[in-house]
């Protein structure tokens, strides 16, 4: 639901006058922290939200760093005008086990780190006196609760947005699995016209009948307006279904032309409007082919596809909207067009951002396996497998009405020794498919076995060129899977190398990859190496760079620093693209012209004869050297190559320069071999 957000201080102002109908007050400053070990009364840090405990040990590559319980304390001030009013307390996300407490009394526990939960705090509340609210929070590894482990950091706290949600007696229902208690469901999508039901949850007084109202409007223009009356039952519930249809729909087709309708939704008992909410609505239809790859509203599309962590140096997994905004951002201007919220469902603002971007998403649920360490992703009993189900549903519930939306993600990375996740993994993929028929269901393995044949499609992380065997091998392997799986659609979901902008090698010689030293051209070589593959087999569904940034691992004890996964095409602080970015958007941004110098960050070398390198979306690139023009070359792959070109002892200036007038320049400086440190 789109409550109407409004200041505390303006809150207070209209305390007295009738609640307008659905209104929000964020509650995200003035918290007092205390970590779970401190008993002394008196003793606290001031902290605004989003907030995270583990910004200095987990980003300082100290593996065990601290998971155990946090508090955290509010003052709540509810006027007395409120007393007649439905309060709900809304969090968007804690890790991993929130306890919630008001005036010292126990609301309830919400178990799960990554998706949105609400209590109704109306009873417990004092209107018009002095209230506390407390939330205990835990990210201490639990067995019965998704991810029992994972290959990046678990920060503990409560890292997104809490509101106060203030509703009349009767209104659209803020309880169901966190939810935004609407649901737009197309029943069938075409060119020629869009079924649709909308199923609103209703919550208020036993035996009242309510009038749920709907408009869908077009821009300014409204293009539909019906209603339906529902009685609710004993327990105070009722959903609203209201099937409506529009002719010749403008279709939400990606980037091409991201259009979503408005939709509002009005509660009414008698004449009195109860709650109103606004949401959007985007017609698409979609498929996944085993052999010519994912289309969208009939026409095939390339999903050029990046994974994404939600955290940075110095905040942890406590990102704004500015930070969200800014990683949208850069996917845009690398030109994919499909991204995998790995291993978890992200800030909700995110999957606006990516609605509005026209981008395809892929959006799971922590279900992690060990990959290559020890432990276990999955423990056969029962309270881990009602955890499961529980955050599956409340992903689903929540993210049911974006249109960027087309995969549900079950699982990563599971093994099947020991106990074997299988027949729960199909379980999963029946109750994915009950909830939601239309979109498609897969899944991030990294072995053989029967889980790779469960969900819809499936896709693979492989690493072909870093942890073994070479960059090429890729294509070898998809032409062999395809052969294995021709009824099934394929893709992969990781493929990534290491590489920090601080390790520069004039040769390309592969590391090894649990080391300390992950030179940048190797990464480059892997990815031309990986595209060039991956772009002549179209049957593969998708395909997702890992990662776009580098992230936190606290474990991890390689490459730039310990504590970092540095696979990223782009810094963890988001300032420097790596080389291998600018190979990308020379391939996928054919709409802002680049000419980009590779290997740039090796200013100084020692060999007087060098292969230059150019990336470029331009059609020839000129290069000069020192002032004189070396001639234009056609590009391959966006690889504009010059070899064998002589350097001068000292400093060199180079020059790219395309048709278009864009333009890079760079200054290699030869060196004596033996002066020469790299």
């Amino acid at each position: 639901m789109n409550y109407k957000h409004i200041s505390l201080a303006l809150l207070l102002l209209m305390s007295n006058l009738p609640v307008i109908a659905g209104l929000v007050m964020n509650l995200n400053r003035y918290w007092r922290y205390t970590p779970g070990y401190e008993l002394r009364k008196g003793v606290y840090e001031k902290v605004n939200l989003p907030h995270t405990w583990n910004t200095g040990d987990a980003l300082g590559g100290n593996a065990d760093y601290y998971r155990g319980l946090g508090n955290y304390e509010r003052n709540l001030e509810i006027p007395a005008a409120w007393k007649n009013k439905r309060l709900f307390l809304k969090f968007y996300g804690v890790n991993t086990i929130a306890n919630v407490f008001i005036n010292g009394q126990h609301v309830g526990e919400h178990r799960g780190g990554y998706t949105s939960f609400t209590f109704e705090i109306t009873n417990l509340v004092r209107p018009g006196e002095h209230n506390t609210l407390q939330v205990r929070v835990n990210n201490a590894p639990q067995l019965d609760i998704m991810p029992l482990l994972g290959d990046f950091n678990m920060y503990g706290g409560i890292y997104r947005d809490v509101e106060l949600l203030i509703e009349n007696p009767n209104c659209i229902s803020p309880l169901h699995y966190g939810s935004e208690g609407i649901y737009l469901k197309p029943k069938q999508v075409n060119e020629q016209s869009a079924q649709v039901e909308a199923n609103v949850h209703l919550n208020g007084q036993a035996g009242e009948t309510l009038k749920t109202e709907i408009t869908v409007r077009n821009g300014e223009k409204v293009i539909l307006k019906t209603e339906t009356h529902n009685t609710l039952d004993a327990q105070g519930q009722a959903v609203a279904t209201i099937p409506f249809s529009i002719h010749n729909p403008r279709l939400w087709n990606g980037q091409a032309d991201p259009f979503m309708y408005a939709v509002e939704l009005k509660i009414y008992h008698n004449s009195d409007l109860q709650d109103d909410a606004h949401t959007k609505l985007g017609l698409r239809y979609f498929r996944a082919d085993a052999h010519q790859g994912f289309f969208l509203n009939g026409n095939r599309l390339q999903l050029k596809g990046v994974c994404r962590h939600q955290d940075r140096p110095e905040l942890g997994n406590a990102l704004n909207k500015l930070h969200h905004e800014e990683d949208i951002a850069i996917m845009q201007d690398m030109g994919a067009n499909a991204v995998r919220l790995s291993h978890y469902p992200q800030d909700p603002y995110v999957y606006k951002l990516l609605d509005e971007a026209g981008f395809i998403v892929w959006s799971e649920i922590p279900f992690v396996g060990p990959g290559g360490y020890r432990d276990k992703g999955f423990v056969n009993q029962e309270s881990f497998k009602e955890n499961g189900r529980q955050q599956l549903k409340e992903m689903i519930y929540q993210q049911f009405n974006h249109p960027s939306i087309c995969f549900w993600g079950l699982f990563n990375e599971l093994k099947e020794e020991g106990d074997n996740p299988v027949a729960f993994v199909q379980e999963l993929n029946q109750l994915a498919k009950e909830l939601d028929p239309l979109r498609l269901t897969t899944a991030a393995s990294n072995q053989g076995g029967q889980l790779n044949r469960l969900t819809e499609t499936i896709a693979w992380n492989k690493y072909y060129g870093w942890y073994g065997g070479t960059p090429a091998s890729i294509g070898q392997w998809a032409d062999k899977a395809h052969k294995e799986f021709p009824n099934t659609p394929i893709g992969i979901s990781e493929y990534g190398a290491g590489a920090s902008i601080y390790h520069q090698q004039e040769e390309l010689k592969k590391p090894v990859a649990n080391s300390y030293w992950h030179p940048e051209n190797w990464q480059t070589h892997f990815h031309e190496q990986h595209w060039m593959a991956i772009d002549q087999r179209p049957f593969l569904w998708g395909t997702f760079i890992w990662n776009l940034f580098d992230f936190g691992a606290a474990h991890r004890t390689e490459g730039e620093v310990p504590g970092k996964n540095d696979k990223g095409l782009i810094t963890f602080d988001r300032a420097i693209k790596k080389d291998a970015f600018y190979f990308y958007k020379a391939n996928w941004n054919t709409t802002d012209p680049l000419v980009y110098f590779a290997e740039r960050r090796l200013d100084k070398r020692s060999n007087t004869q060098q292969t230059i390198k150019v990336y470029s979306n331009q059609k020839s690139v000129e290069l000069t050297v020192n002032g004189q023009s070396l001639g234009r070359q056609k590009g391959h792959y966006g690889r504009f190559i010059w070899e064998n070109i002589s350097l001068k002892p000292g400093k060199n200036i180079l020059l790219a320069k395309a048709k278009s007038g864009t333009q890079d320049k760079i200054v290699i400086r030869i060196e004596d071999t033996a002066s020469s440190k790299f």
